[in-house]
């Protein structure tokens, strides 16, 4: 038995690393290709020896191209993102957890269903809509930094309200009354009790709400045309045809682009991680 519990304990540790390693292997052929010249990626010869490390792409990326304005652009819309959906997503999901109201089962199975329709069904209205907005109060939103913040809150809250649900939901009912017996009202615990103690959910979903819309570019495409507004995605899109299909470009500019994701994942995955599995099994 211990032979075989070892066996199989190997086994699966050369399964991981399998799959590390193949998970691994398109970022390490984008940074290499980030540091070869357009002619070896052309001709594929990104992997032939003697050749020398090209840092002038990075160079060539932030100054033949605006693409720090696209960087600033995703910076701004996907923090107000992430702040106003896990704003949202907090509520609703307290309200979900501790209050029984009629429509409360309804409402989570909507919230639940809304996760099964793609999203690019709701462009057409979406478009429409912005389109009446414009038209008829004068409220502009397509080609606006407000238009992707309102769609992308939209999008993302139903999920972060489903994690964040279950982390409501595994606190006890009882540190609540403790402080409402104290004098602190339902608003008070809710703020100085039960927010603190999901710091963890809290921090997952704000990390989830971030790295989707980090790499949202379908409506960030359609909705926007002027690089004042546009996204880092977006900007990724525009190296293919516009600057002659600098590929060398495009991989210097998707691994610069990669750094905020791989950032905000690594300083937060322990919450992230925990965050997820707890909504997935509780409540």
């Amino acid at each position: 038995m211990r032979r075989r519990d070892h066996l199989n304990h190997q086994l699966l540790n050369v399964l991981t690393w399998a799959i590390v390693v193949v998970s691994l292997l398109p970022i390490a052929w984008m940074v290499l290709s980030s540091l070869r010249s357009y002619g070896d990626i052309v001709g594929g010869k990104q992997l032939d020896g003697g050749f020398s490390l090209r840092w002038q792409n990075y160079v060539d990326m932030w100054t033949q191209v605006d693409f720090l304005s696209y960087f600033g652009n995703s910076l701004f819309i996907c923090g107000a993102t992430t702040l106003l959906a896990t704003l949202a997503s907090a509520c609703a999901a307290y309200a979900l957890a501790r209050y029984r109201f009629r429509g409360s089962d309804a409402a989570t199975l909507g919230i639940t269903i809304t996760q099964v329709v793609p999203g690019m069904l709701f462009f057409l209205p979406l478009y429409m809509l912005y389109q009446h907005l414009h038209q008829q109060y004068g409220l502009r939103m397509l080609n606006t930094y407000h238009g992707l913040i309102f769609l992308y809150v939209a999008l993302f809250t139903p999920a972060s309200i489903w994690i964040m649900r279950g982390f409501f939901v595994s606190i006890p009912r009882e540190l609540e009354d403790a402080a409402i017996i104290d004098g602190c009202s339902r608003l008070g615990a809710f703020v100085r009790i039960i927010l603190p103690i999901s710091a963890p959910g809290i921090i997952a979903t704000a990390t989830f709400i971030f790295l989707l819309a980090w790499d949202e570019l379908f409506f960030a495409w359609i909705l926007t045309d002027s690089p004042s507004v546009q996204t880092v995605p977006v900007g990724i899109r525009l190296f293919i045809g516009q600057f002659e299909h600098r590929y060398d470009l495009l991989m210097a500019a998707a691994t610069v682009s990669t750094l905020p994701v791989l950032a905000a994942f690594f300083v937060t995955q322990r919450y992230f991680i925990k965050g997820l599995a707890a909504g997935a099994v509780k409540g």
